[in-house]
Parts: C-alpha cells; structure tokens; sequence
C-alpha cells in the first residue's frame, strides 16, 4: 500500500500569509516514515499584496492553480493513502476527492470547530470556509464543478468538535439534509464516533487545528486577537481529548486519507519575519 504526504502549503484561501509556514512546518512535526514519499503542490510563497476577489473568491486564480497542480501530482504518484499538510482547510477538497473516486464510498470525520459550507454569496470570500460544501455538493458551492467522483452523501459525514453556527451555514446543512450537534458543551462520544467510523471499510479524517481551545493550543486561528475571520469563534478541544478521538477511529476503521490543516505559528513567523531584514540572511 502506497502512502503520499501532500505538502500543500496554500495560504491563499485563508488569506493569511502564516499558512505557508504553518505547512512547512507541519511537515517537520508529523513523524518522520522514508516509506512516505514527499509531494509537494506547486503554491506561490507569500508575496505581500493583496489579492483580488474574482466570482466572490479572494485569489481565485492562484487557488484553483494549486488545485489543478494538486490533482496532476496525485495522479502522477497514484497513492492508496494520502496523507495532507496544509496550508488552510481547502487543502482537503483534492485528496478526498481522488480518494472517493479510487475507492467509491467513504466516510468523512471534519474535526473542526466550523461547518466549512459557505458560497461568495454568504460575503466571505476566503475559500478555506467553502471547501466541505464543494464536497458535499451544495448548490452555488464555487468548487464542485472541478470534483472527479459524485458528491458526498450528507449520511457520510460526522462532525467531531463543531461550534456555534452562522444562520446561513444552519441553512446550508439543512439543505444539505447533514445531521450534526453544536458541541460548545461536550464533544461527540466515543461510543457515536466509533459507531459511524465502523460504519465504513475506510474514512477520511480532516484535522483543522482551531477546533482546539485557543486558550490552551496557541498556534491556532483564534488565539490571534487581531483576526477576526467571518465572525466565528474558537474551538473547545482539548490534546487530551483529540488523543482519544484519533485512535478510536483508527481502532474503528482503515484511515485512507488524513488531513491536518491550519497550523498558524505566528511567533515562528515573527521571527521569520525579523530575520528577513538582516542583509546577513540576504548576502
């Protein structure tokens, strides 16, 4: 069985420059494996201009660039499993979609704090926030159109972590007919978790980091007083509590494709930041 980690650093569709290191440096963290191959997806570093929205979509052009580019390196390395570094959550649209189209059905466990099914229209254009509705085939969802396999079914879909909703993700997910509880008070059990995950012969986990308490885990989203997104809040997770939910599934079922996503190092990328303008890392 073949394993790919994708290295894909897209900062673009979270409109935050700090997703770029956060991938890189995510790919140091995970475990080292020489059995697992590197990809990396084609993504322009930071520049420091602002993009332009097009159709709604801040960066459309350089987004969809890196999802082609995406897609034309799994095809060429041909994975059974994949393993994602992001970069921002719109890093999980391409793997899970070639994976659904290799396998067929599949389950999805969204470990996050927020629903991911915006379109333009909802006023916030940043991609990251539209990726599981592309997946899910919601009407208007801008990136559905570029899937290979048919939609997920909303009955595929459990979310672990998820907090307090916007009115126009409430209707989304309702269209949608997803079944999911806003868990601000206590997460999905471990008994529900590992009753959907057996469900499925193999299951794609997204990871989004800020389903974790910003209070306690600070390379997070929201632990960044000057951010604001789209309105939504923090998760409430806790690593004790995401070190019993990851082995359940894996006890559960097979992971075919892993994702974890939104790793923002923000003293990392000061630093960085006040190294760039000394002439002795410029000589």
């Amino acid at each position: 069985m073949k394993t790919i980690r994708l290295i894909y650093p897209d900062h673009v569709s979270g409109g935050l420059d700090t997703y770029y290191l956060g991938a890189r440096l995510m790919a140091q963290i995970l475990p080292d494996n020489p059995a697992h191959e590197q990809v990396y997806v084609n993504v322009l570093p930071p520049d420091g201009r602002e993009k332009p929205v097009s159709d709604g979509i801040y960066a459309k052009d350089e987004v969809l660039g890196a999802l082609q580019d995406a897609y034309r390196k799994l095809d060429e390395a041909q994975p059974d499993r994949v393993i994602t570094v992001g970069g921002n959550c719109m890093v999980s649209l391409v793997p899970f979609d070639y994976l659904h189209a290799k396998y067929g059905e599949l389950g999805i466990i969204w470990i996050d704090a927020h629903p991911d099914v915006s379109v333009p229209a909802n006023g916030y254009p940043n991609a990251h926030a539209m990726v599981l509705g592309s997946l899910l085939g919601l009407k208007d969802a801008p990136f559905s159109a570029y899937l290979r396999a048919p939609a997920f079914s909303a009955a595929s879909l459990l979310y672990v972590g998820l907090q307090g909703l916007h009115d126009y993700q409430r209707r989304a997910l309702d269209t949608l007919h997803v079944k999911y509880t806003v868990q601000t008070e206590s997460l999905v059990s471990t008994e529900e978790l590992k009753a959907f995950a057996g469900r499925f012969k193999r299951v794609l986990v997204h990871f989004d980091i800020d389903v974790l308490d910003p209070k306690l885990f600070h390379a997070t989203y929201f632990a960044n007083p000057e951010l604001t997104g789209d309105g939504s809040g923090g998760g409430r997770m806790t690593l004790e509590e995401l070190a019993s939910i990851l082995p359940a599934i894996e006890e559960s079922t097979e992971i075919a494709g892993f994702t974890v996503a939104e790793y923002l190092p923000f003293e990392a990328r000061r630093l960085q930041q006040l190294f760039s303008k000394l002439q002795l890392f410029k000589a």
